[in-house]
């Protein structure tokens, strides 16, 4: 990272189980932690309505603008936040997930960009020609092998936390298909791809932003899902407590189910403003492949 701010926002792999609240910033409250409470100006109960700005609701459609709404109620004690319910996106369109002063984000999800027959050559072609490694991490000194098996194309290196990848120009005919065909619809180029091959639901990345130096500034990112389907989760990331700490309990939260086929963008300060991961689950899943394009700029 080149910065403590992307340092402590980013946490990826297998290593990252139950978040706690820390100082850093990729960290989460655990399930026995207890909310942060300052005294309340009110000796009596007052309920609260704060809103924050967001333009998911309950039932999101694309395109559609509106407040999310965080209750807030006074006590003796003092101030006690309701962690809000997650926002679910299941239908195409472009939807703007926060507005805040460094630009907004936006989320635009296709489910059948590639339809199933081709979707179904792409996956086994991937899966079969593919040298798939399974890498190392290491997070605060503990090492581990990344629980998903990974593959890298790429004009320049790239590296992420303790995982680095070499210039890699000889790209898989088919990859190039699937890249020429996002260029064509969304208008972006791009000049590397990560590859992650999902084998079961215990395969999983865990919290992180996609916001390396090598990236740049706002970086657009494509992901094409292949194979079983997963939920992609995302949440936004906190302002620091009144001590200093950060906690993702009380912030907004977004599912979106990935399908055969599907492709997701994410734009403007989606990596800046929000985290995203593929969680593991405990119920049986086939193999996955997740093929993420993107730009990288020389260091």
């Amino acid at each position: 990272m080149a910065d403590n701010k992307r340092q402590r926002a980013r946490i990826q792999g297998s290593w990252a189980g139950q978040p706690s609240v820390s100082k850093t910033r990729g960290s989460g409250a655990g399930p026995g932690s207890k909310p942060p409470h300052r005294t309340g100006p009110n000796p009596n109960a007052v309920s609260l309505t704060r809103k924050t700005p967001e333009s998911t609701t309950s039932q999101l459609t694309s395109g559609q603008s509106d407040c999310l709404q965080q209750t807030l109620t006074f006590t003796e004690t003092g101030l006690i936040r309701r962690v809000p319910e997650p926002k679910e996106i299941a239908k195409d369109g472009s939807y703007v997930i926060s507005m805040e002063p460094g630009g907004e984000a936006r989320i635009t999800l296709t489910r059948d960009f590639l339809l199933s027959e081709e979707a179904d050559y792409v996956f086994a072609t991937l899966r079969d020609e593919i040298p798939w490694a399974q890498k190392q991490n290491c997070i605060q000194g503990q090492t581990f092998d990344e629980p998903r098996l990974t593959y890298w194309f790429g004009e320049y290196p790239y590296a992420y936390t303790k995982v680095s990848w070499e210039k890699n120009t000889d790209w898989n005919e088919t990859l190039l298909y699937v890249k020429s065909r996002i260029e064509e619809r969304t208008g972006h180029t791009f000049n590397s791809c990560l590859l992650n091959f999902y084998r079961n639901g215990k395969d999983h990345v865990s919290w992180h932003s996609d916001d390396e130096p090598s990236l740049g500034s706002k970086p657009t990112i494509a992901s094409v899902s292949l194979g079983d389907s997963r939920t992609f989760e995302m949440r936004k990331k906190p302002p620091p407590e009144e001590n200093g700490d950060y906690t993702y309990m009380y912030t907004e939260k977004l599912r979106i189910p990935l399908t055969h086929g599907s492709l997701l963008m994410m734009e403007g300060a989606s990596q800046d403003d929000w985290q995203h991961q593929i969680p593991r689950e405990y119920h049986d899943r086939d193999a996955r492949i997740n093929l993420t394009f993107r730009t990288i700029y020389p260091e």
